[in-house]
């Protein structure tokens, strides 16, 4: 019998900066059959990840001249035209989207290019409250064009999905609710003293930490306010900040401002995550707004407790009093008496870690049951109801 033609797929994601979406990509092209799929993806040229795509097995990767994050009509016309041409040169038969920008450019060379099914994951909406009114209008205005043509809309919260269907967006097939994938065993949680001892903290040290790329998203400024109220209860408290990004220069204004030069390590982006939370005692994270922030679930399977601003879909794995604590963002003086509250109460550390990794380690959270969930949705005919 002749073997099955193998369906061209095609991953579209902005920029391979490392981020919750560029993880799941990368994990969606290590879980997918090969058997039945041939993998292609399209991403900005420069990025975090792209030397780690570009060494994956099985997948065909094209690096955009044109893609970039930010919005510029000239080149993102371009980045339209050569999506949409490397669309049709590879007779791509399904189109997957993931972050904002990829998923209008993405999605509208799909159309120009006849796919026959689309496909799109919401990793946190492009509006959001902070926004202008004319701007969050047209974002929503955007969204709702593009789900038109859009078979499937994966959500990886819940909240998404609500916000989604209260502004009005309704995809051509369907919604369909998939978490992401995380490897909790990739996170011991065992104390690393020497790296302890390597970034700077003594054993007497409580030490609270963020990470987090240094953009207006994550409000990193708030960060460096927290720590300025924290260490006004607390003096043997000290902190650290992972990551790196266009505010940079910014918080290490601000920490010079508040006197804590001495009580902050700012450690740029680091490869060695497990090692590195370890040394935290309570994990803080400020977004003002979010999809479901992957940090998060590093943080739960490390054992670190987490306090964090709540920006809608982070409510499914932090239930706030038992898998960790929620405040509104924007409320340095929330977090910092959650922190405090954890730091001062061991029975509370041990059972808010307790219940947050057993939330974090549900098989929904397991590669190989988000791939298949997603295979299923890439086969699914649109006319059918989808059931994953």
């Amino acid at each position: 019998m002749p073997t099955e033609e193998k369906i061209k797929l095609l991953l579209v994601v902005t920029k391979l900066e490392l981020g919750g979406a560029q993880k799941h990509v990368l994990d969606l092209i290590e879980g997918l059959d090969k058997e039945r799929f041939e993998l292609f993806l399209f991403s900005a040229g420069e990025g975090y990840f792209v030397e780690k795509a570009a060494g994956l097995t099985g997948v065909t990767f094209y690096r955009s001249r044109f893609l970039e994050r930010s919005v510029n009509p000239v080149r993102d016309l371009c980045a339209l035209i050569e999506l949409a041409a490397f669309i049709k040169k590879n007779k791509i038969g399904i189109v997957h989207t993931h972050s904002s920008k990829a998923g209008v450019l993405g999605r509208m060379a799909a159309r120009i290019a006849g796919v026959r099914r689309i496909v799109h994951t919401v990793h946190g909406w492009s509006f959001h409250e902070r926004q202008s009114a004319a701007f969050r209008w047209l974002a929503i205005l955007i969204e709702k064009a593009l789900a038109r043509w859009t078979d499937t809309l994966i959500v990886v919260s819940c909240a998404d999905e609500h916000k989604g269907r209260g502004a009005g967006i309704v995809p051509r097939g369907t919604y369909a609710l998939v978490r992401c994938s995380f490897n909790a065993q990739a996170f011991s949680g065992s104390a690393h003293q020497m790296c302890r001892q390597a970034l700077g903290f003594s054993e007497k040290d409580i030490v609270l930490g963020m990470v987090a790329c240094f953009k207006p998203q994550k409000a990193p400024l708030d960060f460096v306010k927290f720590a300025t109220a924290v260490k006004e209860k607390l003096p043997q408290a000290r902190f650290i900040l992972v990551g790196d990004g266009v505010l940079k220069e910014a918080i290490m204004q601000q920490i010079r401002m508040a006197g804590l030069g001495k009580d902050f390590i700012l450690t740029g982006w680091r490869q060695d995550m497990p090692e590195v939370l370890s040394v935290m005692d309570v994990f803080v994270l400020t977004s003002l707004w979010e999809g479901l922030p992957i940090s998060v679930f590093e943080a739960m399977a490390s054992r670190v407790p987490v306090v964090a601003t709540d920006t809608g879909g982070i409510r499914d794995v932090v239930i706030d009093g038992k898998t960790g604590f929620l405040v509104e963002p924007g409320d340095v003086t929330g977090l910092r008496d959650k922190a405090l509250h954890l730091v001062r109460d061991a029975d509370l550390r041990r059972s808010v870690t307790e219940a947050a990794l057993m939330r974090i380690t549900d098989d929904e959270f397991n590669r190989d049951v988000m791939c298949r969930k997603i295979e299923k949705i890439y086969r699914q005919g649109q006319e059918q109801p989808l059931h994953v």
